[in-house]
């Protein structure tokens, strides 16, 4: 019998993707929830979803998670996994809006969780944030480690959101698996992303905006290999009830470094204009990702400059398509 799977933002750059992923493998009945918000256009979700759409195994409820009669709207089907990506993204925008990115990432997380309880689903997958481990100089990150202090309301709330997920673990029997994103980029990256932006600004020949002095650390990770994470977490049968793994590349890439490559990919110099460090950006991201190999055969596979060329041709592809 078909598995059925709720995915929470499942019309956005990842989620979309994992339908995508599932769809070809079989044996999924697949509900997406997504709420459509506006803080990029519509239109790129629903290109995100155009060629799911129709098939037999896939249902889009459109709803925010905070919708009242959400449960009624979801219906009466026995939900056998849930893969909670669904958030208010974004570091900067979070520090002009911490009410409403509490709302939605801890209070809706913790709305899901308690539907979770009630219909009985037996694993909640919860997709969290590299940004939970704020400055953190004991790199690379480890998931063992305490004491973390975020930096902004943002990772504050993925962080809230993974301590309510660990209590109804304990409380309630359920299977959770936490996994920490670390700058995930691809085709249908968001439009408000860096590496989307630079590939749009510097084949326009327009200014991109530089933040520091070009030595902040990401570790970079492609899109197919966060998939390929999350859906070897929807089996996972190693660890305890309640774990938590880094997704991420395991490795650092300066600012400097990926606006060059940036260059070399599209051909073009990048007309650049250094701004002050940004309230909330950490200095370096660096995932440990041992845990995740041994439990979930998590290994990164895609070299950046592969990535890269990846996603200029999906970004070339799309500015064809929007003539």
């Amino acid at each position: 019998m078909d598995r059925h799977v709720l995915i929470t933002g499942g019309a956005g750059f990842i989620g979309s993707h994992l339908v995508d992923r599932l769809l070809a493998e079989g044996g999924w009945r697949i509900t997406v929830l997504d709420n459509f918000d506006p803080f990029y256009p519509r239109a790129v979700k629903e290109r995100n979803l155009a060629g799911a759409l129709g098939h037999p195994q896939l249902r889009v409820v459109e709803a925010d998670l905070l919708t009242p009669d959400l449960e009624t709207l979801l219906g009466d089907d026995r939900i056998d996994l849930i893969v909670h990506i669904a958030a208010k993204a974004g570091v900067r925008p979070s520090i002009a809006d911490p009410i409403g990115y509490h709302r939605v990432n801890v209070t809706g997380t913790l709305t899901l969780l308690e539907m979770a309880r009630r219909r009985k689903v037996p694993h909640f997958i919860l997709a969290s944030s590299s940004s939970v481990y704020g400055e953190n100089p004991n790199v690379p990150w480890k998931e063992s480690e305490h004491g973390l202090v975020p930096i902004s309301p943002y990772a504050a709330t993925k962080l809230a959101a993974e301590q309510f997920a660990r209590v109804h673990s304990d409380l309630h029997g359920m299977q959770v698996t936490v996994l920490r994103f670390f700058t995930v980029y691809g085709p249908r990256q968001r439009p408000d992303l860096a590496i989307h932006q630079f590939f749009r600004k510097v084949a326009a020949g327009d200014t991109i905006l530089q933040f520091g002095d070009g030595t902040t650390q990401r570790d970079y990770t492609y899109v197919d290999d966060i998939v390929a994470g999350v859906r070897a977490a929807m089996d996972r049968e190693r660890g305890g009830r309640y774990e938590v793994y880094n997704l991420g590349n395991s490795g650092t890439v300066m600012l400097r470094e990926l606006i060059a490559a940036i260059e070399r990919e599209v051909g073009r110099k990048a007309v650049v204009e250094v701004r002050p460090e940004q309230p909330g950006d950490v200095p370096r991201t660096f995932a440990d990702v041992s845990k995740a190999g041994r439990d979930l055969g998590f290994h990164p596979s895609t070299p950046l400059a592969e990535g890269l060329a990846r996603f200029h041709a999906w970004f070339l592809h799309e500015a064809v398509t929007a003539r």
